[in-house]
């Protein structure tokens, strides 16, 4: 990559920051440090153990920050919702502690202004619709605390929903299931189609009344990972009015990266670690298994292939980017943190891509799609 087209990169998101779907900082702060900020304190270097610290976030030129407020799939009932208040918890108190870098942001208005205030915006997405214990009071105190996205389901189906992980079972959603979509459209909160089943993105597409986003999912006609959007879902956006944002997970967007980590996931279950554990001594487990079967690498090169294939297909008007950094053991070549941004930026530059859709793929599109869910929640 070129000095010049970095140069140009850093430039363009002064003018319009990065607003990413989906950090799983919240959750790797409970596993790592029980949300003790003098443990691991974010004003400081912590890439020796995250993807992410305040510095590298304005390095990376991120304006904007849904900040996920995931619990594992395996939680439920009680269990679930209390974890999840407990990552509302942190995302509230992270703008506390930070005032003078973070904003927190409950409106589309909200991510101008903090624009405005050279802060950066922070939102809350619920990862996976186990969050909410079927309950739409539930859903509807959780908007009430911040929480502007829920992703309908996580890796497991749900009693209304299938995951795109699992068994089909229902083919999409059941009665209840469009209940929590048509609920989520009068409260205003996205609707989020990562993690589910093909089927339930259709099926909830259908159901929709506002525009749903993909907060971190990339192109099954790239890459056939059923966590991907497939071609005619990409298609369809447009007529919804939704974004999908491209994620950076490399057994999302490299097919060589999909045998390797399902081997990886299971040397880590076999030495007694959930496999989405991203902890000092999970990680050590897997560079030992990396040293004895070499990892196919990923690059930005990858995730702007996702991106070009997505854009041919559903429209710049209908793009973000969603890097799931801290919920993933390992990223692309030159995505190593959210300071790699830039990179990014600079690679779809050297294919062409033109300033005015590239500050819709970072700010224009991810801004626009929230307040057009608050409009029809206006309605």
């Amino acid at each position: 990559m070129t000095l010049e087209l970095l140069d140009q990169a850093r430039a363009l998101l002064r003018d319009t920051p990065v607003v990413d779907g989906h950090n799983d900082l919240p959750w790797a702060m409970r596993c790592q440090a029980g949300y003790d900020f003098s443990a691991i304190d974010l004003a400081g270097d912590q890439s020796g153990r995250l993807h992410t610290d305040l510095a590298r976030l304005r390095a990376g030129g991120v304006g904007g920050q849904y900040w996920s407020v995931f619990v594992r799939s395996d939680y439920a009932g009680d269990k679930a919702v209390t974890a999840t208040l407990e990552q509302i918890d942190f995302v509230r108190a992270l703008t506390e502690r930070y005032p003078d870098q973070l904003r927190l942001a409950l409106s589309a208005d909200d991510l101008e202004t903090a624009r405005a205030e050279g802060r950066i915006a922070s939102l809350m997405g619920a990862e996976g619709g186990h969050s909410i214990d079927s309950s739409l009071a539930v859903l509807r105190a959780l908007y009430r605390l911040g929480v502007r996205y829920m992703t309908l389901t996580h890796n497991d189906n749900l009693p209304w929903a299938d995951s795109a992980t699992d068994v089909r079972v229902l083919g999409g959603l059941n009665e209840f299931g469009e209940e929590v979509v048509r609920e989520m459209n009068r409260l205003g909160m996205l609707v989020d189609l990562s993690h589910v089943s093909a089927d339930t993105m259709r099926h909830a597409m259908r159901v929709t009344s506002a525009p749903v986003i993909f907060s971190h999912s990339s192109a099954r006609g790239v890459c056939d990972h059923p966590r991907n959007i497939p071609d005619d879902v990409l298609a369809a956006l447009p007529a919804n009015g939704g974004v999908a944002m491209a994620t950076f997970v490399p057994k999302f967007i490299l097919p060589a990266a999909v045998e390797w980590t399902a081997a990886a996931d299971e040397n880590m279950r076999a030495h007694g670690f959930h496999h989405l554990d991203t902890t000092p001594e999970a990680m050590a487990c897997h560079r030992a298994f990396e040293a004895t079967r070499p990892r196919p690498r990923a690059t930005v090169s990858t995730v702007a292939d996702h991106l070009d294939h997505m854009r041919e297909l559903a429209g710049i008007d209908h793009l973000g980017i969603g890097g799931d950094f801290d919920g993933t053991a390992f990223v692309p070549d030159g995505l190593d943190d959210v300071a790699g941004y830039p990179n990014l930026i600079a690679e779809l530059l050297r294919r062409r891509w033109s300033t005015g859709d590239l500050a819709k793929l970072t700010w224009h599109n991810a801004v626009r799609v929230l307040r057009d869910a608050e409009a029809v929640a206006s309605k």
